[in-house]
């Protein structure tokens, strides 16, 4: 597809179930500012998520765990004024959901009231139950979120690889059943097997968004700063790097710094002057007419 304009209209959760039924693949990518959103958006994907994963890779933190929702909202404004076309979702951050329906309910309707997203998105299975209903009956689209789930990784032991086993298997496909049963618009699939990606993919209507869970799923996701380099502290085995920013980065930082130091840096080309009879004039003004200048 070919960039687009901000005349074009906004992807909708139906356009996304269409592509589905179509068998054509829907593309997704993180953002957490406005010009990787205005940059994603011109290049014609459906979707951006701003997702918590904002926490390590733009906050520094260890894990996403700290996110708060003031965060959250600051990211999603930004995005929302750099995105037109793409539909926006903003990632429900932890304890944002968990503690009351009520709250639920609250917090997930910052991220379109203050944030200008168009859907939020949680994380888990049957245990969300209660949070989704309550969201969804407020008018609120909500994705779901079934096997690596970072908001639980204490429980699950760090980030590990979901559903090899069978019953573990077993249990994400009825989890999967159960989120679209109960109106979610899609679910993002992280770090399952490829075969049972494949699996859930085709037992549902809704669209599954993979992110290291094979081709089999209708759609992919992954984190910005993964694909661009970006992100210095390590590199998921399932990330495709496009390219090597950070290392571009650092080149031109050193360079700067050098060409500083130098003195080749601002040159002529990079500098403003004001008229020689305006200066002359204020030379005169301040009684030092012919005086030399530093770099005359």
């Amino acid at each position: 597809m070919s960039a687009t304009t901000s005349s074009e209209r906004r992807t909708t959760t139906l356009d996304l179930r269409q592509k589905k039924e179509r068998g054509l693949p829907i593309t997704w990518l993180t953002a957490y500012d406005y010009p990787t959103a205005l940059a994603i958006d011109r290049a014609g994907l459906d979707g951006i998520l701003v997702g918590d994963s904002l926490g390590m890779v733009v906050l520094g933190y260890a894990t996403t765990l700290p996110v708060t929702m003031d965060e959250m909202i600051h990211h999603c404004k930004a995005v929302a004024r750099g995105a037109h076309r793409a539909f926006l979702v903003g990632d429900m951050p932890f304890l944002s959901y968990q503690v009351s329906p009520a709250e639920a309910v609250r917090n997930a309707g910052r991220f379109l009231q203050e944030g200008g997203m168009d859907a939020v998105k949680l994380e888990g299975g049957e245990t969300i139950l209660p949070a989704l209903r309550a969201i969804l009956a407020a008018g609120i689209p909500v994705m779901g979120h079934l096997g690596l789930t970072p908001q639980s990784i204490h429980q699950l032991g760090g980030y590990r690889m979901q559903g090899k086993t069978a019953a573990a298997a077993r249990r994400l496909i009825d989890d999967a059943l159960l989120l679209e049963r109960s109106g979610c618009f899609s679910i993002v699939l992280e770090s399952i097997p490829a075969r049972l990606a494949d699996l859930v993919s085709r037992r549902l209507a809704i669209p599954t968004i993979g992110i290291g869970a094979g081709a089999g799923c209708d759609g992919q996701v992954l984190v910005t700063h993964d694909l661009l380099g970006l992100f210095d502290r390590f590199t998921p085995k399932f990330a495709k790097k496009y390219a090597d920013l950070r290392g571009e980065m650092a080149r031109a930082f050193s360079q700067y710094r050098e060409d500083v130091e130098r003195r080749s840096f601002p040159a002529a080309e990079h500098t403003a002057e004001m008229p020689d009879a305006e200066w002359q004039t204020l030379l005169d003004d301040l009684g030092e007419s012919g005086a030399a200048t530093r770099g005359s």
